[in-house]
């Protein structure tokens, strides 16, 4: 238990541990819609292998249109970037700013495309309870031409609050000064009106980044994309793009699972009900002094006399792999995350943890 396994920068690694090792994994370390691949997608997948033989439309006139449709909110065609996932706009959007202000702990990527293109990084740290601190990154939105944040946030699932929130996006939009918003886990969140989509329409300083990969399960098809107002942002980081950046089989994804109604409401429903399940069974650990309250599809647990070197070995050996999160700026070695799957996935994991707790109990007598 004490063996050292390698450690890569995000969840989803089912390699190194895994497939390179010929063992298959059951990943809780990525965030993915246990649900699946919609059936809808599957279904007309066909359609990709049809048209692969052709160029995807250069503008992607049809996926824009989808998408406007999907948005609501007068978002308009010209309103929306597409990105090879939403890595491909992060990464694009980060290198416009100069002196970025960055909420921690968040999303390691963010840091890590700052430090490519940015001399110089502001970091604004959540409260201890894992709120976000609204008058700290006023404070220093004084001296930075960019905030990036996420909402839901990654590793705890936080949301911005609306009110709380105003303030600053009042004072960019004054001042010229950006306000990237991650929303790549917004769909899980009950309240449809938790994102800042529609605030778009009133607030150039926003930008807001998508993603197929967690709520509609596909990571692979490689799709994202930003929406904002401010047309000459827009244009700025599409020069920057490469040519058919999006392949075929994100195009049907597009036009087939943002209409798909049945999929979405399901995946909210079931969610909310292994969440409650899964949130309650893992308070009673022992070795887990808490469980964060979260309004996406996981959740972040502190631990209590143990590493998360120690369960994540554990888990390893048990076919399990589960996200160590001392990577995140301001979290130690007693933090891990947990995806939130099927009833039958959280069930072999809580086994696996009343199993370690044993073991933890032998040791001590």
């Amino acid at each position: 238990m004490s063996e050292d396994k390698s450690f890569i920068e995000h969840g989803g690694d089912i390699y190194t541990e895994g497939q390179f090792k010929g063992v298959k994994l059951l990943d809780f370390s990525s965030n993915i819609n246990f649900l699946g691949l919609p059936k809808s997608f599957k279904e007309s997948v066909y359609k990709a292998l049809e048209d692969i033989t052709c160029y995807p439309d250069l503008k992607y006139r049809k996926i824009k249109v989808h998408l406007k449709d999907y948005l609501k909110h007068e978002i308009k065609e010209e309103n929306i970037v597409l990105g090879n996932g939403a890595a491909e706009i992060i990464n694009l959007v980060i290198a416009t700013l100069k002196k970025p202000c960055i909420i921690v702990p968040s999303f390691s990527e963010y840091e890590m495309t700052a430090e490519k293109y940015n001399e110089e990084i502001v970091f604004s740290q959540l409260n201890e309870d894992f709120t976000y601190n609204y008058k700290d990154i006023l404070d220093k939105m004084k001296y930075c031409d960019g905030l990036v944040i996420a909402n839901p946030n990654n590793p705890n699932g936080g949301i911005i609050d609306r009110e709380a929130f105003e303030a600053i996006i009042c004072y960019c939009e004054s001042h010229k000064k950006k306000i990237i918003i991650d929303e790549a886990f917004v769909e899980f969140v009950q309240d449809n009106n938790q994102s800042f989509i529609g605030k778009c329409v009133s607030f150039k300083c926003l930008f807001i980044i998508r993603a197929f990969t967690k709520f509609f399960a596909m990571p692979g098809i490689r799709f994202g994309y930003g929406v904002s107002t401010d047309l000459e942002f827009i244009e700025k980081i599409s020069k920057l793009q490469i040519p058919w950046n999006i392949n075929t089989f994100a195009e049907v994804a597009v036009k087939t699972v943002l209409s798909d109604g049945e999929y979405i409401n399901n995946s909210k429903v079931m969610l909310e009900i292994e969440k409650k399940y899964f949130y309650d069974k893992l308070q009673k650990f022992g070795f887990i002094d808490k469980v964060y309250e979260s309004h996406a599809n996981f959740l972040l647990l502190k631990l209590r006399n143990v590493s998360d070197e120690d369960v994540f070995n554990y888990c390893i050996l048990k076919g399990v792999l589960i996200r160590r999160c001392r990577n995140f700026r301001g979290l130690d070695d007693s933090f891990i995350r947990l995806a939130i799957k099927s009833r039958e996935d959280n069930n072999r994991l809580l086994e696996i943890f009343i199993d370690y707790k044993k073991g933890l109990i032998k040791e001590d007598q």
